[in-house]
């Protein structure tokens, strides 16, 4: 229910975003989320110029690839004062987990790229490898 008091603030919300293509995405409720997409796209747009700048290569899929939602967490260190600090809480046991859970990431990337590279290879060694596993009591 809507209190006298609010109308018009939500008045003047609602004319605001009725001015927004139907298929806006619009975030009030997090002041460290983009307001809108159009302002998400401007902040990927931003990040994958430097990725370039720095790079010198033009498509950045392979980075996001690697790095996934971590680009934006280390976008916000770079420009945190308080990093070492916030570095420094962190308990050894998140720390491990998270690092499993990057090292597993990498290792499917690797299987994919390994793969591209060579099917027949990535396949002959795969099979192998399920045969010695999977066949100690077989009789190959």
């Amino acid at each position: 229910m809507n209190k006298e008091q609010d109308k018009p603030f939500i008045e003047n919300l609602m004319n605001y975003s009725n001015g927004f293509w139907k298929g806006l995405f619009v975030c009030y409720d997090h002041p460290l989320i983009p307001r809108t997409n159009n302002d998400l796209e401007l902040f990927f747009h931003e990040i994958k110029r430097k990725h370039r700048r720095i790079t010198g290569l033009r498509s950045w899929n392979r980075y996001i690839m690697r790095h996934g939602e971590h680009i934006v967490l280390t976008e916000e260190a770079i420009q945190d004062p308080n990093i070492h600090r916030r570095l420094r809480s962190v308990r050894y046991e998140c720390y491990k987990k998270e690092k499993e859970q990057w090292e597993n990431r990498l290792q499917e990337q690797k299987k994919h790229l390994r793969f591209k590279k060579n099917p027949s290879k990535y396949l002959a060694e795969l099979e192998a490898k399920w045969l010695m596993t999977n066949c100690d009591n077989c009789s190959v």
